[in-house]
């Protein structure tokens, strides 16, 4: 008696990437995806992730295609909107949609419409065969300014998996990515993610979709940091609030968004460099 066979893990080859900062990958600047960063660009998880699928697919001999279409301070309207229309216009078969984030940082953000409009993106995905990723939210409990938003961000989370399960979509679990809540995955504005988060958020897409990552060491933590003394903490704070704070109030004040006038990094399916 034969034993049966394991089953085929999914392959893909045109990935599209459609979000905010964070799929946009700001603030990882690795040179080995960015060169010498002359040109002001960011690699981030995707293009680590499309890095990962592109050598997937070579090995299995298919061609593979890879466009990021994300835009530092995107909201969830423009992710589903425009977005996603130049997204599904390329013949995608795999979406990772991840927005709502600069949505929630309001304090009287609708979080039933903005799962709704979620949802009918991810169902507007998966009605043309694709697949679809998404990512939960950091947990921002150690987060300063943030954690206010904790309960928004949960709710957030919980409606992803209501929504993922509905669906049948894949999701990076970076609530429970307790790695992720040392603060040296985060770069100096403690809101986008160094090098180091961005390939730990790779590694989690890659076995979100059903791949096991090579690299095993993705879902453990740092060793501890040395504490920061009393000053030394304050000194921090104060350097943050002047140089990051302060700057994101006024654009908040003036209806302007650091992603004003940008356009995507990768607008077309092509293949990685």
């Amino acid at each position: 008696m034969t034993e049966p066979s394991a089953p085929t893990r999914r392959l893909w080859s045109r990935y599209v990437a459609i979000g905010d900062s964070f799929t946009e990958g700001m603030c990882d600047d690795d040179p080995l995806l960015v060169g010498d960063g002359s040109h002001g660009e960011f690699g981030g998880w995707a293009d680590r992730l499309a890095a990962h699928l592109s050598e997937m697919a070579q090995d299995a001999g298919l061609g593979f295609g890879y466009a990021n279409l994300a835009v530092r301070g995107r909201k969830l309207a423009d992710v589903v909107g425009p977005q996603l229309d130049s997204a599904l216009a390329l013949e995608p078969d795999l979406v990772s949609i991840v927005g709502g984030g600069n949505d929630i940082l309001r304090p009287r953000a609708d979080l039933e419409a903005l799962a709704a409009e979620l949802e009918a993106a991810v169902a507007r995905i998966r009605a043309t065969g694709a697949d679809v990723l998404m990512a939960t939210p950091v947990d921002p409990a150690d987060a300063p300014l943030v954690k206010a938003t904790r309960a928004r961000a949960a709710i957030h989370t919980a409606n992803i998996w209501s929504i993922a399960r509905r669906q049948g979509a894949h999701v990076i679990d970076q609530w429970g990515l307790h790695a992720l809540r040392d603060w040296r995955m985060w770069a100096e504005d403690r809101i986008h993610m160094t090098s180091e988060g961005h390939r730990r958020v790779a590694l989690a897409a890659l076995q979100a979709l059903g791949h096991a990552p090579a690299d095993a060491d993705w879902e453990t933590p740092l060793d501890p940091a040395p504490p920061l003394s009393r000053r030394e903490a304050l000194h921090a704070n104060a350097q943050w609030a002047k140089e990051y704070v302060g700057p994101w109030v006024h654009r908040r004040l003036t209806g302007r968004s650091s992603g004003d006038a940008r356009s995507p990094k990768r607008p077309e399916v092509g293949p990685l460099p």
